[in-house]
């Protein structure tokens, strides 16, 4: 089973796994590439991405269909054959969000946004409106006037009206099992509607006669 990449200068203060980093799983233009915040220690441990044990990531990629079979977090480096892309704002892991740093965020939206130029994804589908939330300002042009305001905002699941780098942004709820904001079906229509968006952007066959397929 292949494990996290480890970095050096750990400290023996430090956790084992604090220093290991995931492998992003992105080739060239993806139909969608999936953001998560960052890797949780089992994540990190593993080696693989939404490795969580409550983790519900995989099972909606089936149940919506955006799969053709059941795939888990082992299977993650199949995600490249189906026109996906999976990659982590922060790539530190950490037991939960609160333990990152606003450097962290500001460091990991200037890596994400170059990932996104390089790779021109169709779709950057943000896994969790928190993490909409934090790279919000970071994206948009009016972050310091529109900060205040847009904190308080309700995020809608869906499509967002900005873009990066030409690519729709398209927020989904985060699956964690510690999630009690999203029923799993609340979850599942989320993952099934960008299954929609995704269609809607393949161009349509056309049959012999000009029939549309």
């Amino acid at each position: 089973m292949p494990r996290a990449r480890p970095i050096a200068n750990r400290t023996p203060d430090t956790p084992s796994w604090s220093h290991l980093r995931l492998k992003d799983r992105i080739k060239p233009a993806p139909r969608v590439l999936f953001v998560g915040i960052n890797p949780g220690v089992r994540s990190a441990v593993t080696g693989h991405h939404f490795a969580g044990y409550s983790n519900r990531f995989w099972k909606l990629l089936w149940d919506s269909r955006l799969v053709p079979e059941p795939i888990t977090f082992e299977h993650d480096d199949r995600l490249p054959d189906f026109g996906f892309g999976i990659t982590n704002l922060v790539p530190r892991p950490s037991p939960g969000i609160d333990d990152l740093s606003p450097a962290e965020y500001v460091e990991g939206w200037r890596a994400l946004d170059r990932k996104i130029r390089r790779h021109r994804p169709q779709i950057v589908a943000l896994v969790g409106v928190t993490l909409y939330r934090a790279i919000e300002p970071l994206i948009n042009a009016d972050a310091d006037r529109l900060r205040q305001r847009r904190q308080s905002r309700p995020i809608p699941l869906g499509p967002q009206p900005i873009t990066i780098h030409g690519a729709e942004v398209f927020v989904l709820p985060n699956p964690s099992g510690r999630n009690a904001n999203f029923s799993y079906d609340e979850m599942l229509a989320a993952f099934r509607w960008l299954r929609r968006r995704i269609n809607a952007r393949q161009p349509r066959r056309v049959r012999a006669g000009g029939a549309s397929a």
